[in-house]
């Protein structure tokens, strides 16, 4: 047996202590673990520096290396996003449906955990603090499997972590970071691990996500990959638009959901282009354009305008890139992100109320936007005060994933010597 089997039969024998820990008990976890990460941020800092210059030397791109990059401030911001979670109130014994029926057996509907989660992610470090957080609000254990890049500063919040639990007096299985992968072998031995195991949430790239979801023996939710686009309609307030454009496209270049593609209504190609393509191009991004895109380009721009592929059009960049095309209207808009889209974040620009309703009705995606960027996308900003991901899927969640999505509901029916 592996160190992920091991690990997960822990969890599963702590599963009902946390299930059963009463809502001031979990949030004081929580509250002990954010604590515990101020006081160790000079060590976290340390050891995630030593993960950053290995990624580097191995040529990690600039995008990812920042998303795997901790300081003190970013330390902080995850405590206080401990604490924020901490303080919501609980999920948990909430009473969401009930009635009593013809036999007079009193059924009613409630909100319960769903027992061991699993996280398999890639180079984000916070992924540890935030999957431990929301677990714990939600009464669950849970298994993290980090990837190698990020692998000691995830060690180290997840220590943090344990220490938490037996601090407050919660088992300190409930939260099991697993390092040794040789060979991937223990993912392998979580994506198999049904009955230890009952939901498993990937959280990275394209490649990660697509080989959970295909060999995971266990429930698993798809969290999106980012090819988001921004729509600058014809009746769109072009000062908006380009601020739009911008932030969605370079605030954060590595995060699943900064814009990857602009599309902009023929009709208005001449009047905004050149300028938002000149913006863009003195950000330094790489503009994979079609002919119509193309012909609006000035000569500042040019250098970095390339001809886009079929590829471009489905590609999360994760970069400074970017596809350019023109569509003849909000028909082809939608058309176009239905079919390239990854059911992430999608936004219209526009002043008309008529198209920004058609958009935000027909556009298949997990989060759609009028007259705002992609970027905000986000657990935190939604008030959630975290996210275990972001699905992009339908079943279950959908979209930013917080402390309700970790749970499920039994009935619960009690009665008075009732026969059948």
């Amino acid at each position: 047996m592996g160190e992920a089997l091991d690990k997960a039969r822990l969890a599963r024998r702590a599963a009902p202590a946390l299930a059963s820990a009463p809502a001031e008990a979990r949030s004081r976890a929580i509250r002990r673990a954010a604590a515990l990460l101020r006081e160790r941020s000079a060590a976290i800092v340390e050891v995630n520096a030593g993960d950053v210059a290995r990624s580097r030397a191995r040529g990690m791109a600039e995008g990812l290396v920042d998303r795997l990059m901790l300081d003190g401030a970013r330390v902080a911001g995850i405590a206080g996003a401990m604490d924020e979670v901490a303080s919501q109130a609980d999920p948990l014994g909430r009473v969401v449906g009930g009635h009593t029926n013809a036999d007079g057996l009193r059924i009613e509907k409630v909100v319960v955990p769903l027992g061991v989660v699993a996280m398999i992610y890639e180079a984000r470090p916070n992924v540890t603090a935030d999957a431990f957080a929301l677990c714990m609000r939600s009464g669950n254990a849970c298994l993290l499997k980090g990837g190698s890049a990020a692998n000691a500063s995830c060690r180290a919040i997840a220590a943090a972590c344990r220490d938490a639990c037996e601090l407050e007096g919660l088992p300190a299985d409930a939260v099991a970071y697993i390092e040794d992968d040789e060979g991937h072998t223990q993912t392998s031995e979580l994506l198999g691990a049904t009955g230890l195991v009952d939901v498993l949430i990937p959280r990275g790239g394209a490649g990660l996500i697509q080989a959970c979801v295909q060999n995971a023996k266990v429930p698993t939710i798809e969290t999106g990959t980012g090819n988001c686009h921004v729509y600058v309609h014809e009746e769109a307030d072009f000062e908006k638009a380009r601020a739009i454009v911008m932030n969605a496209k370079t605030q954060r270049v590595g995060v699943c959901n900064a814009a990857e593609s602009l599309l902009v209504d023929e009709s208005v190609a001449e009047a905004f282009l050149p300028a938002m393509l000149d913006e863009l191009a003195g950000a330094g991004v790489l503009l994979h354009a079609d002919a119509r895109s193309r012909s609006c380009a000035g000569e500042a721009a040019l250098a970095h305008v390339v001809e886009a592929t079929e590829d471009d059009w489905g590609r999360e960049y994760l970069a400074l890139e970017m596809s350019v095309k023109c569509v003849s209207g909000i028909d082809e808009a939608i058309e176009h992100i239905n079919r390239y889209g990854t059911r992430h974040s999608e936004a219209i620009v526009t002043r008309s109320y008529e198209a920004s309703e058609k958009f935000l009705s027909l556009v298949d995606a997990s989060c759609v936007y009028v007259n705002a960027s992609t970027r905000f996308t986000d657990g935190g900003v939604f008030g959630l005060g975290g996210e275990i991901g972001i699905s992009t899927q339908k079943l279950h969640a959908r979209g930013p994933m917080g402390a309700d999505a970790l749970t499920t509901t039994k009935f619960q029916i009690r009665g008075d010597g009732q026969t059948r």
